[in-house]
């Protein structure tokens, strides 16, 4: 089984940053595409960024120039640079792994517990 855990969450006033991370860990064979989801309360989680393994990046338009998503291969970390936060941008925060446990296995998509992020003055 593949663990992912977030952290750097937490509350941040309008128009400041934060950096999340979140680390796999477990059997892994290898990690296809990561990426972070949000889900803010009465609404339905939606995709924030997503990277693939080879350094591929696309990004919601609602955090494009703002969010940068980033990956560090050989510590199966991806990480998530928010600048420029909006009160809007409050919601937990999740991440996820398209990854294999073995070398045949099939491709398996992995959830972390989620960080909280809220924007607030």
């Amino acid at each position: 089984q593949v663990q992912l855990v977030e952290s750097g969450g937490g509350l941040v006033q309008p128009g400041g940053s934060l950096r999340l991370s979140c680390a796999a860990s477990g059997r892994i064979f290898s990690i296809n595409a990561m990426g972070w989801y949000r889900q803010a309360p009465g609404k339905q989680r939606e995709v924030v960024a997503r990277i693939t393994s080879a350094g591929s990046t696309n990004y919601a338009d609602s955090v494009k120039g703002r969010f940068t998503i980033s990956r560090d291969n050989a510590k199966n970390t991806v990480y998530l640079r928010m600048n420029s936060l909006k009160p809007e941008d409050t919601a937990v925060y999740y991440c996820n792994a398209e990854a294999k446990i073995y070398y045949n296995s099939d491709l398996q998509i992995y959830w972390g517990q989620g960080t909280q992020v809220t924007v607030s003055s």
